[in-house]
């Protein structure tokens, strides 16, 4: 697992909500820019709202599908738009999903549907041991339809379904 620092300093003993960027709050500009990371954009609000979360004593952490140098590129965007966070998580090479959610064990997981990649098999939370996976509130968010509809305080985040 790779971490890339961005702008906060971890904070020990403090609950972490993991977001995951592509889909849940960045989308591409076009369909043919899909793979173009330079023309993702935020979601809606989601730099406010995560702003907001990140004021109220937790860890915010990213998540990407890009690896080596794409994966830097992506925590380049993450900051040029004021996205507040701990760093940016991008897995190595034979490294799935799975292993960076049972790594980390965030409080909180925050991913879109994989709606247009298959649906929730590809999520990062489906294949993780259930004894861990009771212990995350996991929230899929619509693909591509960001996260403005999430409550603004985190105990109310963390009273929603899995």
């Amino acid at each position: 697992m790779k971490k890339i620092p961005l702008n906060q300093e971890y904070m020990k003993d403090k609950e972490t909500v993991l977001i995951f960027a592509e889909g849940a709050i960045l989308k591409s500009k076009s369909l043919f820019s899909l793979y173009n990371h330079n023309a993702y954009l935020p979601i809606g609000n989601a730099v406010e709202l995560i702003t907001f979360w990140s004021k109220q004593d937790i860890n915010i952490v990213y998540c990407t599908s890009r690896k080596n140098k794409s994966a830097q590129h992506m925590a380049d965007l993450l900051n040029r738009y004021g996205f507040p966070g701990v760093y940016l998580i991008a897995r190595d090479k034979g490294e799935t999903y799975k292993n960076i959610i049972e790594s980390l064990q965030p409080n909180i997981l925050i991913e879109d549907d994989c709606k247009s990649i298959g649906g929730a098999w590809q999520m990062c939370i489906t294949k993780v041991e259930p004894k861990l996976k009771e212990k995350i509130v996991a929230i899929a968010v619509a693909e591509f339809k960001g996260i403005d509809h999430l409550p603004k305080e985190i105990g109310e985040l963390k009273l929603l379904s899995k």
